[in-house]
């Protein structure tokens, strides 16, 4: 079974090259272009892990999470915030509110593909115990 990604970035290029290399390593991907839509993606679709920038027009990525994480079937859905915001504040922010990894823009495609594997893994194996 290919696993379902949901990336929800506001930045074309980014959300456009993102999508391209996780299809390209065998991930079903889902695209939306801001929060509000990312949210609607994830109640139809429940995709396996979510990226998210943080800044975006509508709802922003905190806000995302924070939706996501009190609703029963989106609420153990691993969640990395892709973002250009490096302060050590907003990481612990995010972190703090849930997220499973923060991945600072411009990413390495290998960074970012480990990460989505390591998240993966984990949720798998969570599953196989529950």
């Amino acid at each position: 079974m290919n696993e379902k990604i949901l990336i929800i970035e506001d930045n074309d290029d980014i959300r456009e090259s993102t999508a391209e290399l996780l299809e390209f390593s065998g991930y079903v991907v889902s695209r939306a272009s801001n929060g509000q839509k990312g949210v609607e993606l994830a109640f139809q679709h429940r995709p396996d892990l979510i990226l998210c920038d943080i800044m975006m027009p509508e709802l922003d990525g905190y806000g995302v999470l924070h939706l996501l994480s009190k609703t029963p079937g989106t609420d153990t859905i691993p969640f990395i915030f892709l973002t250009a915001k490096a302060e050590r504040l907003d990481l612990n922010k995010g972190m703090e509110m849930g997220a499973d990894d923060y991945l600072t823009k411009p990413f390495d495609e290998t960074e970012l593909l480990k990460a989505i594997e390591g998240r993966l893994d984990k949720a798998r194996k969570i599953k196989t115990f529950m």
